[in-house]
């Protein structure tokens, strides 16, 4: 099993990225991130040709997820179900072969004393109990999308000058180190622990594809009984080069299900 995620910003922007990507590498699960998309809007049929069955939950102007998966998924959930937020435009689970696959784009958080850093934080923390409710850390699970964390120094840039970044700062790599806790595993981290590899260079910054200057952010996270099968991982950064790129770009791995 192929799978793969990509924050697309903007789908119906970035459709030709998405659609030769499904052609030349042929995934058997692409999760996509701020489709910014309305549902009523999202481009299916654009995407037709490409074969795959699409499950979406998006909104105007921001946010958006949607999975394409070769097949039809056996099951579909929209949102958190705490009674809280629903946040159906930034979390969808569906199950493939059996295997629960969780895609998130989580909060940016804007600023370290904002309350949208805040709500940030409070977001882990109901994932986390997301996962305790649905999933378990002994069965195949996977969770990916983008996470809005660089977790480790070597995932950023000159880490010296991010400490304040809500990205980076402490609390946050803290709090995602938490959830990570609770039965996931970086399989990035697993196969390549030495390996800095960026998934996403900021616009603002011109040159900082060229300089790689960015962040690795976008990550696919397996249970263990899955992490133990994962074969392959790499991140694809042509997409990145591409005509009108989104500023993130491809990752994906390989399971020996």
């Amino acid at each position: 099993m192929k799978i793969a995620t990509f924050n697309v910003n903007s789908l119906r922007k970035r459709l030709p990225i998405v659609l030769d990507w499904l052609a030349q590498q042929k995934p058997d699960v692409l999760c996509l991130q701020e489709t910014k998309v309305q549902d009523s809007e999202f481009p299916l049929l654009a995407l037709a040709p490409s074969g795959y069955h699409i499950t979406f939950r998006g909104m105007k102007s921001y946010n958006g997820v949607a999975i394409l998966s070769r097949k039809p998924p056996e099951a579909v959930f929209h949102g958190f179900d705490d009674g809280g937020e629903s946040e159906d435009a930034r979390l969808l689970r569906v199950v493939i072969d059996g295997i629960p696959i969780v895609n998130t784009y989580v909060p940016q958080g804007f600023e370290i004393d904002s309350p949208k850093y805040q709500y940030k934080l409070g977001w882990y923390e109901r994932l986390r109990q997301y996962f305790e409710k649905h999933l378990s850390p002994t069965k195949p699970a996977i969770w990916c999308g983008d996470m809005n964390i660089a977790p480790r120094p070597m995932d950023v840039h000159s880490p010296e000058k991010h400490l304040k970044h809500v990205c980076y700062h402490e609390d946050a790599r803290k709090v995602y180190e938490r959830t990570l806790a609770w039965g996931f595993q970086d399989v990035f981290v697993k196969l390549y622990p030495d390996r800095r590899q960026y998934t996403f260079w900021d616009y603002r910054a011109p040159s900082s594809l060229e300089a790689n200057k960015g962040w690795r952010i976008d990550h696919i996270l397996a249970t263990a009984p899955l992490a133990e099968q994962c074969t392959r991982v790499d991140v694809d950064v042509e997409p990145r080069r591409a005509k009108d790129p989104s500023d993130h770009t491809f990752i994906w791995a390989e399971f020996s299900v």
